[in-house]
C-alpha cells in the first residue's frame, strides 16, 4: 500500500458510509475482515457481518460530513486520522483515528476505530 492508496480507500469509505450501499460497503473489506468500533470491542468478523452492522447501526445520509487521511504507513498497516461532524440532531464533532491492515487486493482486513467527542464550546 502507498499513502495515496490508503487515502483513496478512505475516500471510498466515506462515500460508502454516505450512500449506505451494501455493495460499496462490502467492497472495502476482505471476506474475513475484522472490524472494531473501539479497541476493546469484540470484532464484527466477515464482510457480511460488517455490512449488516453498518446498515443496522448506520447514520442517516445527509446528517454528517467526514474527512480522513493517512497519517502513517508501514507496509500493509496504516494509521489514519480525521474528523466526523454531525449536524443532526445537533452539531457534534468527533476526532477519529483508524488502525488499518490491508490485504494484497487493497481491501481492509482489520479495522479498529478510536474516537473522541470534542467538548462543546461554552
Amino acid at each position: 500500500m502507498t499513502r495515496e492508496e490508503v487515502d483513496r480507500w478512505l475516500e471510498r469509505y466515506v462515500a460508502a458510509w454516505k450512500s449506505n450501499d451494501p455493495e460499496q460497503i462490502g467492497d472495502l473489506f476482505s471476506e474475513e475482515a475484522r472490524y472494531r468500533y473501539w479497541p476493546g470491542d469484540e470484532p464484527r468478523v466477515g464482510r457480511e457481518a460488517i455490512v449488516s452492522a453498518w446498515l443496522g447501526e448506520g447514520d442517516e445520509p445527509g446528517t454528517f460530513e467526514a474527512s480522513y487521511s493517512c497519517w502513517a504507513l508501514d507496509g500493509s498497516r496504516a494509521v489514519a486520522s480525521g474528523m466526523s461532524t454531525y449536524t443532526v440532531p445537533e452539531d457534534v464533532v468527533y476526532d477519529n483515528v483508524f488502525l488499518l491492515v490491508f490485504d494484497d487486493d487493497g481491501r481492509c482486513a482489520e479495522f479498529t476505530e478510536v474516537y473522541l467527542k470534542r467538548p462543546q464550546p461554552s
